[in-house]
């Protein structure tokens, strides 16, 4: 028990904080009333404390257990916890309870009330002397592992990485969904944690099996996001799944399918599992019969069969059946699955279509900007011919809302006959929210890049939402992503994947702006400057004198005509054209102005160059006086 304790501290990492309780006859605390953080003197003082541990004659298990959770929740109560942390205990013994509570009922009972689903307990039995009963059901109760070892094994072999497997979390709440006309019998689909090293199988049967796609949702969460992943999964052909488990089994008994026997290996331990925490005779009586009917089915050894061996032609014969005192640890594994429940479906049949919400102002294309004006009833359009590289500044809005995004250029050969000597595309959009706390996202035709303190990487091919507090991105596969910040700002942003490109064409990206509410007036940007602020159309007429066109005559100016607008006082020559946005799905009638929007834009377009992709454009104080 000693030498798996030293491995555990050697275990621990810089950034944790522990501490030591040990229960005989009396429960003694190496440090009262607090967790000490991990360095090379407190390791060096807690070996030598555990070291000098001597044995008393007695097991005050519950006692400890609730010390334990009594030290835990007081820290935790009373300290600034970093969110992406994890509290646990980690259980050993080498004894059965003989002093203070000794009921197993009431030990589970009150450990179950003492942590109250705040964290996990992870318990480790050594020798032949321990309650395994009681130590496998307090762990599956409290979303925590067992094992045991023998007195004879090397238990610290057996534990190097066990804490760093437990320490290390990444997802909480897994949870697991399929249409439910399409499958049944799904085994646990339900976890309360998934931790770095481990892995969650679930196993079902499929109900239309000429299907050749199974839909497949899972939701998860961490300290600070919500985790939703959409795919479809290609389904093997009969002929390509036939994997062959057990063979030599007589009467063709071997001749299942590794799939199915995987299944009811998974079912079989749930039963066990079930049984183990049930308290009811007649409940247990009911899982008894359908683990061992089940056992006997699919040729398991459990605590309710047995398997006899022939020695000669190495045959086996199908498991009996034969009562043994129950343990999950005959069906295989003495590390338990982490405990959880099955949801109920929660997938409907037919999969709606995400359905995008935006406005017309937008920047897409070679690239190509729309700015929509309802008010006005009329839209305006220019285009900016960068270079390859280029980082356009599109909305400026660091110091009031704290948000940036901006657009890196990518080049390709000009259409032949154009007048352009390239052509630019958006490779890349990213986007910073710096409140209430900072994120960054960086998109590009294949993938996501989310940073808030953790990174994660998403693939544009595959659905998913990903949710924190402030900040929610939602992908809907090879289509788009909706980029949501606090709930009144929203960008979408298009991808365009050509099958077969032409030399002058790149899979790139449209940004659309589909809700401003959350920007300032102050905001600016090659976009975001005329969010908030009004532009007035002019006619010209022949004597050049200039009449303003009200909202309702828009529609009777000529095509192609020269007219006016009237931005912060400045006069812009506009033509009449019409422009494709939405992949194409939709024309839009502007007044576009020429030049690199040569005056209709404040300062020059060179003005609106990044240094860097995530470079937040403080500087434009200069151009609003302009």
């Amino acid at each position: 028990t000693k030498e798996a304790l030293f491995t555990i501290l050697q275990d621990l990492r810089p950034e944790d904080h522990f501490n030591i309780i040990g229960f005989s006859n009396r429960i003694k605390v190496w440090q009262q009333d607090r967790l000490v953080p991990v360095t090379p003197n407190n390791i060096r003082d807690a070996k030598k404390y555990i070291h000098n541990m001597s044995p008393t004659g007695g097991t005050n298990i519950n006692g400890a257990l609730q010390t334990g959770a009594k030290l835990l929740n007081d820290y935790i109560a009373q300290n600034d916890i970093d969110a992406r942390s994890v509290s646990l205990i980690i259980f050993l013994t080498d004894g059965r309870p003989t002093v203070g509570e000794t009921q197993s009922s009431k030990i589970l009972s009150n450990t179950k009330d003492a942590i109250r689903d705040k964290f996990c307990l992870f318990t480790i039995g050594i020798g032949n002397d321990v309650d395994q009963k009681l130590l496998e059901r307090m762990a599956l109760e409290n979303c925590g592992m067992t094992r045991h070892f023998q007195e004879d094994e090397d238990a610290a072999s057996h534990l190097k990485g066990f804490y760093d497997e437990i320490g290390t979390p990444l997802l909480s709440d897994i949870r697991i969904d399929y249409p439910e006309d399409n499958v049944e019998q799904v085994t646990q689909n339900f976890f309360p944690n998934y931790f770095n090293g481990s892995e969650i199988i679930i196993a079902g049967k499929l109900i239309n099996r000429t299907s050749d796609r199974l839909h497949v949702e899972v939701t998860a969460s961490n300290s600070k996001k919500y985790i939703l992943l959409k795919t479809d999964v290609a389904i093997d052909l009969p002929s390509r799944n036939d994997i062959r488990g057990v063979p030599g089994l007589e009467d063709d008994k071997g001749d299942k399918n590794y799939i199915e026997r995987a299944w009811s290996y998974l079912t079989i331990k749930e039963l066990l599992n079930a049984r183990l925490k049930s308290d009811d005779n007649q409940e247990k009586d009911y899982l008894t019969e359908k683990a061992k009917s089940m056992a006997l089915a699919y040729n398991f050894v459990t605590p309710f069969t047995v398997l006899k061996m022939r020695e000669a032609g190495l045959h086996s014969e199908p498991p009996q059946e034969e009562f043994i005192s129950p343990s999950t640890d005959g069906i295989g594994e003495k590390l338990q699955s982490l405990q959880g429940h099955k949801a109920p479906p929660g997938i409907r049949r037919q999969q709606d279509k995400q359905r995008i919400k935006i406005s017309k102002t937008s920047a897409d294309g070679d690239p190509h900007f729309v700015i929509d004006f309802p008010s006005n009833n009329f839209s305006v359009c220019f285009n900016i011919d960068g270079e390859p590289g280029d980082i356009l500044r599109l909305v400026s809005d660091h110091k009031e809302s704290g948000v940036t995004v901006n657009g890196q250029l990518i080049g390709a050969p000009a259409p032949p006959n154009g007048h352009k000597k390239h052509r630019t595309y958006f490779s890349t959009i990213t986007i910073l929210s710096n409140k209430p706390e900072r994120s960054y996202l960086e998109i590009t035709p294949k993938r996501i890049i989310l940073d808030d303190g953790e990174r994660l990487l998403l693939s544009c091919d595959r659905s998913a939402v990903v949710r924190s507090s402030s900040l929610e991105v939602s992908i809907s596969a090879n289509s788009n992503i909706t980029v949501t910040i606090r709930g009144t700002i929203s960008f979408v942003i298009l991808i365009h994947h050509y099958k077969k490109p032409a030399p002058y064409q790149r899979n790139h990206l449209g940004f659309y702006i589909s809700n401003s509410k959350g920007l300032s007036s102050d905001s600016h940007g090659l976009l975001g400057q005329f969010l908030n602020h009004e532009v007035k159309l002019l006619q010209e007429s022949l004597n050049t004198s200039r009449q303003q066109v009200g909202q309702n005559h828009t529609e009777a100016l000529k095509p192609n005509a020269t007219n006016t607008l009237k931005v912060k006082g400045r006069l812009v020559p506009v033509v009449w054209k019409q422009r494709r946005i939405y992949n194409g799905q939709q024309e839009v009638d502007c007044w576009f102005a020429k030049n690199n929007a040569d005056k209709l834009i404040d300062g020059s377009y060179k003005d609106y160059l990044a240094s860097h992709p995530f470079d937040t454009g403080t500087s434009f104080g200069t151009i609003n006086i302009l």
